[in-house]
């Protein structure tokens, strides 16, 4: 024998570190396997916000007969050069294709001049390439209507993004006020107040509503470019995803209401009521009418006169 110990832990979730060199996986394509439902988390039973995988979770994804191969290959990414040699078309076609929607990118990151670089899935371009109905958009001249959308300036690639990045959000929410925070995400903080206007609703909105993707330090030019990104711009998406909040926060209302704000104060709230005067026993007989000061001093006068 070697002498080799090897240790079992009993515990019923691992940490995503270890899930990830238990699965064969580097770290970014770990994450990636988990946006993409590929890999299925669990909140820590601690708290904290952090995620964990059940040794369960591992069993099943290294008893498929392609482990690892399969694994990895599923979470595979391309950029555009890539990518287009994947389709066997030229980069300027794939970057056409890609912005009139019909390539969905999966991630994106800022290169050293802040521009953003775009990734998709290889396997993705793959299925897309094989398609028989995608064999004209391949070769030849595009149609007359695509064309037209391109010189008007379509770009739906931070849409598309934004979408994938949505059922990302939602497929994590463990409960309607995190589901409602998952679409509040996507939206501007002046459209969330506008659409969530109770302030303890709203309070829990932004509790339950993730950060944009990280890139660069907070505040950072690179992190407001991401942040963009990240934020609904066309008035349909806004439209849309302000109704689903709506109807997401009435939801969670009535599954599990918050805590209501107190009521408004006036000014004179806290002043004390006035303190009533004791009455006397004879209280209950009217009152006399009061004399006026004139009055009194007349019958004053005519007493001292009087022997």
């Amino acid at each position: 024998m070697s002498g080799r110990t090897i240790t079992t832990s009993h515990a019923p979730t691992v940490a995503t570190s270890r899930a990830a060199r238990e699965l064969g996986l580097r770290r970014g394509e770990f994450e990636l396997a988990v946006r993409l439902g590929r890999v299925r988390t669990v909140p820590d039973e601690g708290g904290g916000g952090t995620r964990r995988v059940a040794h369960g979770e591992i069993d099943r994804l290294r008893s498929v007969k392609d482990f690892p191969e399969g694994l990895r290959a599923g979470v595979q990414v391309v950029g555009t050069r890539e990518g287009a040699a994947l389709m066997d078309v030229t980069a300027a076609r794939f970057t056409r294709l890609a912005r009139l929607g019909l390539v969905t990118p999966v991630t994106f990151y800022l290169n050293r001049y802040r521009a953003v670089v775009w990734q998709y899935l290889a396997d993705d371009i793959r299925q897309f390439a094989a398609a028989e109905e995608h064999r004209a958009l391949l070769s030849g001249r595009a149609p007359e209507a695509l064309r037209d959308r391109l010189r008007a300036g379509v770009d739906l690639r931070p849409r598309n993004w934004r979408e994938r990045h949505l059922e990302f959000l939602l497929r994590q929410a463990e409960g309607p006020w995190q589901r409602a925070g998952a679409l509040a995400a996507l939206l501007a903080p002046d459209q969330i107040a506008e659409t969530v206007t109770d302030p303890g609703d709203r309070a829990r909105v932004d509790r339950f509503r993730p950060d944009p993707p990280a890139q660069g330090t907070p505040g950072s030019p690179s992190a407001q470019i991401a942040e963009t990104i990240a934020t609904a711009a066309e008035p349909d998406e806004i439209g849309r995803l302000r109704a689903d909040l709506a109807r997401a926060v009435e939801q969670a209302r009535r599954h599990r209401p918050g805590p209501r704000p107190a009521p408004h104060r006036t000014a004179n709230a806290d002043r004390p009521a006035p303190r009533r005067e004791a009455r006397s026993a004879t209280t209950h007989r009217p009152d006399r009418p009061e004399r006026p000061e004139r009055t009194r001093g007349f019958l004053s006068r005519l007493c001292r006169r009087s022997p």
